[in-house]
């Protein structure tokens, strides 16, 4: 008998009608976790959803997605609702999923972004409201759970570092029903007593949910509305609670917190041995500065004792004596030297007479002989001139036959100026001639 062989379309084909008309397969719920994802530009999601032992292939439409609550990622625990498909073109199956949530832990951890963005708005976390620690607490208060290991590892690191501190315990829930109410009842608890310096809020590790009293509202308000500073101690250093963002300060661990509360106590030692050498060094500074100021008082002292002050002013007087005699000697002999001058000036009247008489006598020679030297240079000034006078006379030239032509009261002086019947004046040394000109003659060397 021959045997009948398939296509592979024909058994894809059949596959496909069985698997998408199976009421089983038509709507299913699954849970896992989401692996190898990636968000295709058209807006489709493609990834793997995939628990301890298997895996399948998924994909969620753009339709789908737009009622996405959150951003799906590697590594998320999703609830999802779907069907199965199968495509033909490689004859792989895959879940067609419209529906995706985050699965318990994830929900939490929406939550927890939810608020953390919520009291980020609203100033919760910034730096301005954080309280300083204080560096040598009397008194530390511990909110926490009276059995954990959170109380023991705290105390024994302070009686380790600090032993002038004391310890209050604030026995609190720090997980499970009724645990956020107890936390907020301790931390106010705390601030009416004030008794403490500093509050250690604590709790060993665990998971997100064991966690949660921590990001409760009610709790971190309580927090930061504390007056005394609050360092948390909460989880493992991996865990961040909202706590610890409201917080003054975070440790990442009990023991760490008790050590950023207290000062370490060889820290302590070494600080007041430096201090004590400081000391020395200072007071020995100043025991230095006294005695050398003693020095000088002592100095000014025996300077200011009455008996140097009367030593002072002895040798003082004595050298204003010396100056005295001195000055006073120097102005008696320059006054005998005046008194010397004046006295060789003053002579009596009879020699004082002669000496005029003397004086006299002189002063008349000499002035006849200035008056005979006078008289004979004035005397052959006036010859001189005379001569000089006599030269330029013009009667002078008159004697010698010459005479004055005038026309009309003019002086003629050339030929030139007369014209023949002019009638012309010619005055002599002794009297005038007038006459008429008949006729006159140019030099030869005058006519050009």
């Amino acid at each position: 008998m021959q045997q009948q062989y398939l296509t592979v379309t024909a058994l894809t084909t059949y596959l496909k009608v069985k698997l998408e008309n199976d009421p089983h397969l038509k709507k299913i719920l699954l849970k896992g976790e989401i692996s190898n994802f990636k968000r295709h530009s058209s807006g489709h999601l493609y990834f793997s959803l995939k628990d301890e032992k298997a895996q399948i292939s998924a994909m969620m439409f753009s339709t789908y997605t737009k009622n996405l609550s959150f951003e799906p990622k590697d590594g998320d625990k999703v609830l999802v609702e779907g069907y199965i498909s199968l495509y033909e073109a490689r004859g792989t199956y895959s879940l067609s999923i419209y529906s995706l949530t985050l699965d318990g832990i994830g929900e939490l951890y929406m939550k927890y972004e939810k608020l953390k963005k919520d009291f980020e708005a609203l100033g919760y976390f910034d730096q301005v409201h954080k309280k300083p620690i204080p560096k040598y607490p009397k008194a530390i208060g511990v909110i926490t759970s009276p059995t954990g290991a959170v109380i023991q590892d705290i105390k024994t690191t302070v009686e380790r570092r600090y032993l002038l501190t004391k310890i209050i315990l604030y026995p609190a829930l720090v997980q499970g029903e009724g645990s956020k109410e107890d936390l907020v009842k301790k931390i106010k608890r705390a601030n009416l007593d004030n008794e403490v310096d500093v509050i250690i809020l604590g709790r060993g590790g665990g998971s997100i949910e064991d966690l949660w009293s921590f990001n409760e509202p009610e709790v971190v308000m309580a927090i930061f509305e504390s007056k005394i500073p609050i360092i948390t101690a909460i989880g493992h250093e991996t865990d961040t609670t909202l706590s610890d963002y409201v917080g003054d300060l975070r440790a990442p661990t009990p023991t760490a917190a008790a050590e950023l509360t207290t000062p370490n106590v060889t820290d302590l030692l070494n600080e007041i041995k430096e201090k004590r050498r400081l000391l020395n060094y200072y007071m020995n500074e100043e025991l230095k500065n006294l005695r050398q100021k003693l020095l000088h008082l002592d100095e000014r002292l025996s300077i200011s004792s009455p008996k140097s002050k009367i030593e002072q002013l002895t040798d003082k007087a004595n050298q204003l004596t010396t100056n005295l005699h001195r000055n006073f000697s120097h102005k008696l002999n320059e006054l005998t030297y005046i008194v010397t001058i004046l006295s060789k000036r003053l002579l009596n009247p009879s020699e004082k007479l002669l000496n005029f008489k003397d004086r006299l006598n002189h002063l008349s020679i000499q002035m006849d002989q200035l008056y005979k030297n006078q008289i004979m240079k004035k005397t052959y000034e006036l010859q001189r001139q005379t001569e000089k006078l006599k030269s330029v006379n013009p009667l002078a030239i008159m004697e010698r036959g010459f005479g004055l032509v005038t026309k009309e009261n003019k002086v003629l002086t050339s030929v030139k100026d007369i014209r023949v019947d002019d009638f012309i004046d010619i005055e002599l040394k002794d009297g005038k001639v007038s006459t008429k000109v008949i006729n006159k003659e140019v030099k030869s060397w005058a006519k050009n």
